[in-house]
């Protein structure tokens, strides 16, 4: 009888042995997950470029805007702003040696809060927009400051003239924004000063200033996101009120 139960005995625990087994497994995971694994998503998401290879970004022409100041006689200095702007941009956080931005900007969309002054500073002999209608800024080289901070250094093309420019640029911050659809977005601050001669505009040289201060706010929206598109409007749920 004894040499009958030493094999049932075996059995049994053998059984006991590899029915316990993803039990552990289970239990081993649980516990990685409570000593704080990344997950997949996150997993997918940091290898992304987030913090490694330079992603595209499409400048956002609502929230990216173009200001410009210039002296008025040595009264005041007219400002005058653009909407509008088109682009694209490659960055990383932590790196900028990858940076990159292209970007166009609608002349005709400058705006110094009054139609005459429009129509003055739209003809030739100051930006000429109606030969011209486009500035358009592409950069060659990034000089690092450090993490928030870089000279962006490109070329700048204004009324058939290209000039070397340097932008001094702030990174603002760089995340998912708050509202829907969520997009990875980006934020840069920049600043310059421009010779208008340099350009070959030298009209009303006593009244209005060389000197152009340019302030630049971007926004960017990620090209490449892996936040789902918003459902398409069927005909009987699309709003027909103008913007």
């Amino acid at each position: 009888m004894p040499q009958l139960l030493v094999p049932a005995l075996a059995m049994l625990l053998a059984m006991l042995v590899a029915a316990c087994m993803p039990a552990v497994s289970r239990d081993a995971a649980d516990v990685a997950d409570a000593a704080g694994a990344i997950p997949p998503a996150a997993q997918a998401d940091t290898a992304s470029g987030i913090e490694g290879d330079a992603d595209s970004y499409a400048l956002d022409p609502v929230h990216t805007r173009v200001a410009l100041a210039v002296d008025h006689a040595g009264f005041s200095r007219a400002i005058g702003t653009v909407s509008g702007t088109t682009g694209q941009l490659r960055f990383a956080p932590g790196d900028w040696s990858g940076a990159s931005v292209v970007a166009e900007v609608p002349l005709a969309r400058l705006d110094f809060g009054d139609a005459d002054w429009n129509r003055a500073v739209a003809a030739r002999g100051l930006l000429d927009s109606e030969r011209h209608p486009v500035a358009r800024f592409a950069s060659t080289r990034i000089e690092t400051v450090d993490d928030r901070h870089a000279r962006i250094h490109g070329t700048l093309s204004l009324r058939g003239v290209t000039r070397d420019v340097v932008l001094d640029a702030t990174l603002n911050g760089h995340r998912r924004h708050p509202l829907p659809p969520f997009r990875r977005t980006i934020g840069f601050s920049a600043t310059t000063t421009l010779s208008r001669a340099d350009f070959g505009s030298t009209a009303w040289g006593s009244v209005i200033g060389d000197a152009v201060e340019l302030r630049i706010e971007l926004e960017a929206v990620r090209s490449r996101d892996d936040t789902p598109p918003p459902a398409t409007a069927t005909p009987q749920d699309e709003d027909t009120t103008p913007p």
